[in-house]
């Protein structure tokens, strides 16, 4: 088995939702770590596992970000990670895969299809070698117990239930 591990310094983990249904407001996690197991560098291979900070939610608003921290939203108190572990990861073509696995938020866990882009395998100036992924999906908030609902004073909706989630990851191979 070849172990590979998430470099932070090197990859965004973003989720978007729709705000008032006319624009799309981006947060992200400042703190996760993820575990890539292959037999070799065949990534259909894939055993992955990733986790994210709740207390490290930052959409550059310190007021929205306290709010999803709080009970309305991922409750991070009691709650302080979301987790991702893969289950299959299905060969499109040479550079695309379908990632299957559950993803837990809130003590809930449900499965989730995340699309994914193989952006190359490179070894670095430091003799490490590493490979690229961009990864794309969609969650319904509901489904993980994102339940907080608002309406406009005209009866808009406040915010989606549909989230999209994206991650471009760079993976370090270890030795």
């Amino acid at each position: 088995m070849t172990t590979w591990k998430i470099d932070p310094s090197h990859s965004d983990v973003q989720f978007k939702i729709k705000h008032l249904m006319i624009t799309t407001v981006t947060g992200q996690f400042a703190k996760f770590d993820g575990t890539m197991q292959t037999v070799d560098n065949d990534f259909s291979t894939a055993n992955i596992t990733f986790e994210a900070d709740i207390n490290s939610i930052s959409t550059q608003n310190a007021q929205r970000d306290a709010h999803l921290q709080a009970g309305d939203f991922f409750e991070a108190e009691k709650y302080p990670k979301l987790t991702f572990v893969s289950k299959e990861v299905k060969k499109i073509d040479a550079d695309t895969f379908k990632l299957v696995g559950d993803l837990t938020i809130r003590d809930n866990t449900r499965p989730v299809e995340l699309n994914v882009e193989f952006g190359g395998e490179v070894v670095d100036p430091y003799g490490q070698t590493k490979a690229g992924f961009e990864l794309s999906g969609k969650i319904n908030r509901k489904d993980f117990g994102l339940t907080f609902h608002a309406t406009t004073e005209t009866g808009g909706l406040l915010l989606s239930d549909e989230v999209k989630l994206l991650a471009s990851v760079q993976m370090v191979k270890q030795q």
